[in-house]
């Protein structure tokens, strides 16, 4: 393990353990950001990725927390609070995808999309301001937010929801606090996919290829360090949304 030195700040990292989340979260290590990682079911893939940030000589404690539930999800800021008072950056990542048109779309499956895909994140940006006199907010959109995508209803409004509270929270928390988005396109295959069909669809897009977590990266590191730039949603996603 290297040398402790004195971070940046601190990061929270919602969905911190796999995946997007997990990427982001090694790369504001590398950057020099202590880590507050956030899972739900995922405990032993937090824990190594919990470990690799140390590797790096940073802090990372985990959080877990059920965002489908208000009570626990109120508490998770002023938790992460306790062991990070420096923390000045939220990213949004943490969410659910699951399939569902309008008419196949049922109550339960509605709710659970917006509870953590839009009301978790209202909360946390809400907590994250009161308790903090500056800092930044980064929400994981979608490039569905550009259209509709009969197939992901619940899903793709919650996310276009997102999209709004974005530009809503940049213009009523700053200039103190500044808030964008990312929005992804094919960087991985839904859990359980296939990349080669990931592959084969990236053939339509302008740049003809998928992108990679990296990609994302670059579009964090380039929203945390423009001090100009709130309410913006950069696409990562080869032009899909053209």
């Amino acid at each position: 393990m290297t040398g402790m030195s004195t971070p940046k700040g601190a990061a929270l990292v919602t969905g911190g353990a796999r995946r997007i989340g997990a990427a982001v979260a090694r790369a504001l290590a590398r950057d020099g950001y202590d880590v507050a990682l956030h899972y739900f079911s995922s405990a032993e893939p937090a824990e190594r990725v919990a470990g690799e940030i140390e590797a790096l000589g940073r802090r990372c404690r985990l959080f877990r927390c059920d965002l489908n539930d208000h009570r626990e999800t109120s508490a998770l800021v002023p938790a992460v609070r306790e062991h990070f008072p420096n923390l000045d950056v939220l990213v949004n990542n943490a969410s659910i995808f699951e399939r569902g048109t309008l008419r196949e779309t049922g109550r339960d499956l509605f709710e659970r999309h917006f509870n953590i895909n839009l009301k978790a994140p209202f909360f946390l940006i809400q907590a994250f301001a009161e308790s903090r006199a500056g800092g930044q907010v980064i929400n994981i959109l979608d490039t569905r937010v550009s259209r509709s995508d009969p197939h992901h209803a619940a899903y793709t409004l919650s996310k276009k929801m997102l999209l709004e509270l974005t530009k809503m929270a940049a213009r009523e928390l700053g200039p103190a606090i500044r808030v964008n988005g990312i929005s992804p396109g094919m960087i991985l295959p839904p859990p359980g996919g296939v990349v080669d069909e990931l592959e084969r669809r990236s053939q339509a897009l302008p740049l003809k290829r998928t992108g990679d977590t990296d990609n994302l990266v670059a579009a964090v590191r380039f929203l945390l360090n423009n001090p100009f730039v709130t309410g913006e949603s950069i696409h990562v996603d080869g032009g899909e949304h053209l």
